[in-house]
């Protein structure tokens, strides 16, 4: 028997009332982010229209119709005009990090380094078939980048040191600290891959997705820290093999392959929740 009509309004509106609660627990360090650089609710708004805009389109999409500006307008509530405006518009101020051929470079380097600690200093170009920056980055890239440029933007990043004609590892990982616009571009990249793996999980329909996490409040700062140093060094290791995996698979793959994957690994502490 369906349930009453009162019952299931209640229960639209409930559901509607939790996933705001999630979307409100999400954007909470969004906002942080944009307050800390002078953004305001302007900007936001328009972040906000253009992304209900964007998926309104994409969920059209994946049902099998390309959506008219109509469509889009009754999806998302916004009015015509404004859909109409950002259909027309096309804008991509951040790099994505699946691209980033000087990060493909170090994370290849980096295993290297792993699995033969001479390799921390390289020749920049070689001879022969002998290892040199040039081979490294001919393989990362599968040739699409020329090796000056990569070094070029290591440099500027300070991961690496040139001595004359030799280049020498300067990064344990690729966290470009010193350039804002790229640590944005991971930022965005990595949490956006954890919410959308979070997300699919709680639409189910596919196979569930890795997304876990383990808490404690309640515990000395001291203790956290600890903690945090434990979850690094084993990440280290981990970090290690999956970057084995992933280059077997990239070399392996042909030119059609599409899929990409990200995994990562958080940890956040404070001395008292301000939510």
């Amino acid at each position: 028997m369906d349930a009453p009509a009162g019952e299931k309004g209640n229960e639209t509106e409930s559901r509607a009332g939790w996933v705001l609660e999630a979307c409100s627990r999400v954007m909470r360090p969004v906002v942080r982010l944009a307050l800390a650089f002078g953004l305001k609710y302007s900007h936001l708004e328009l972040a906000l229209r253009e992304l209900l805009i964007e998926e309104a389109r994409r969920a059209w999409r994946q049902s099998g119709t390309e959506p008219n500006i109509s469509q889009l307008s009754v999806t998302t509530g916004l009015n015509r005009k404004a859909v109409t405006a950002k259909v027309r518009e096309a804008a991509e101020p951040l790099p994505h990090t699946e691209m980033s051929a000087a990060a493909k470079a170090l994370t290849l380097w980096l295993q290297m380094v792993a699995d033969d600690p001479t390799s921390r200093v390289l020749p920049i170009t070689v001879e022969g078939e002998a290892t040199s920056f040039e081979t490294l980055a001919l393989q990362a890239t599968r040739g699409n980048v020329h090796h000056r440029s990569i070094l070029d933007e290591l440099l500027r990043l300070d991961m690496v040191i040139e001595h004359a004609d030799r280049v020498e590892l300067n990064a344990a990982a690729f966290v470009p600290a010193k350039d804002l616009k790229s640590m944005l571009a991971f930022l965005g990249d990595n949490a956006r891959d954890h919410l959308l793996a979070g997300v699919a999980n709680t639409l189910g329909g596919d196979s569930p997705l890795l997304e876990r996490s383990v808490f404690a409040t309640g515990i000395p700062l001291e203790d956290c820290e600890r903690i945090h140093q434990l979850v690094r060094e084993r990440w280290g290791a981990l970090h290690n093999e999956l970057t084995h995996e992933m280059t077997r698979a990239f070399e392996a793959a042909g030119k059609d392959a599409k899929g990409r994957i990200r995994v990562g690994i958080y940890t956040y502490y404070e001395d008292s929740p301000d939510e």
